[in-house]
C-alpha cells in the first residue's frame, strides 16, 4: 500500500512538471492578451506557472532560425564564389587578349571590323564559361544529396535553378568579357604590328 502511494505521488510531481503548452488564435495584439491567459490560467490553478508567451511568429522564427543562418552564410558564400567567377574569367580574358594582340592586329590589318573581333573575343569567353558551367552542372547534381537537408520547398535537382544558375553564370562570364573584348576591338594595328 506504501509504494502504492509512493508511485501516485511520483506520478503527479512528473505530470506538474511536465510542459503544458496552449495556443490561443486571438483577434486583437497577441502582447495585449497574455496578462488575461495568466490570469485566466491562475483562476483554474494558482499552482501552474504561466512563462514564455510568444507569438507563433516569434514560435516559428526560432524554430527556423538554424536553417536560416545556413542558408544565409550560404548566399554570401555564394555571391562571394561569383565574384570570384567574375574576376577570374576578366583575369583570363584579359590575359589572352594580350597574348592574342598579335593576330587581333593582323585581323584588323588584313579588314576585321571592330565588331567581328568583338565577337570574336566574346565567343572565347562565352566557350570557356560554357564548359566550365557544364562541368559545374555534372559536379552539382553529383553533389545535391549532401544539401538536399539545407533545402526547404526546393527539390534538389530543380531544373528551373540550374538553369537559372547557368544562365546567370553565362551571363556574368559576357559582363567580366566585354571590356578585354572592347579592348581588343580598339587595337590600333599599325601600332601593334610595330611592337612586335
Amino acid at each position: 500500500m506504501r509504494l502504492l502511494a509512493k508511485l501516485r505521488a511520483l506520478l503527479r510531481a512528473v505530470v506538474r512538471r511536465s510542459r503544458m503548452e496552449r495556443v490561443a488564435l486571438p483577434r486583437c495584439d497577441p502582447a495585449l492578451l497574455a496578462p488575461a491567459v495568466r490570469e485566466q490560467v491562475r483562476t483554474v490553478d494558482r499552482s501552474l506557472p504561466v512563462y514564455g508567451v510568444r507569438t507563433m511568429e516569434n514560435v516559428v522564427a526560432d524554430a527556423i532560425a538554424p536553417r536560416r543562418i545556413n542558408l544565409i552564410l550560404l548566399a554570401v558564400f555564394a555571391m562571394l564564389a561569383l565574384s570570384l567567377v567574375a574576376i577570374g574569367i576578366y583575369g583570363v580574358m584579359s590575359y589572352l587578349v594580350t597574348q592574342r594582340t598579335q593576330e587581333i592586329s593582323i585581323r584588323i590589318a588584313l579588314g576585321a571590323r571592330a565588331a567581328d573581333v568583338l565577337r570574336l573575343v566574346l565567343r572565347e569567353g562565352v566557350r570557356l564559361a560554357a564548359t566550365g558551367v557544364t562541368i559545374g552542372i555534372a559536379a552539382a547534381l553529383a553533389l545535391t544529396r549532401f544539401l538536399a537537408s539545407l533545402l526547404f520547398a526546393v527539390e534538389p535537382n530543380d531544373p528551373a535553378v540550374f538553369a537559372s544558375v547557368a544562365v546567370l553564370l553565362i551571363a556574368v562570364s559576357v559582363v567580366a568579357c566585354w571590356r578585354p573584348a572592347r579592348r581588343a576591338a580598339r587595337v590600333d594595328a599599325i601600332v601593334a604590328l610595330r611592337h612586335e
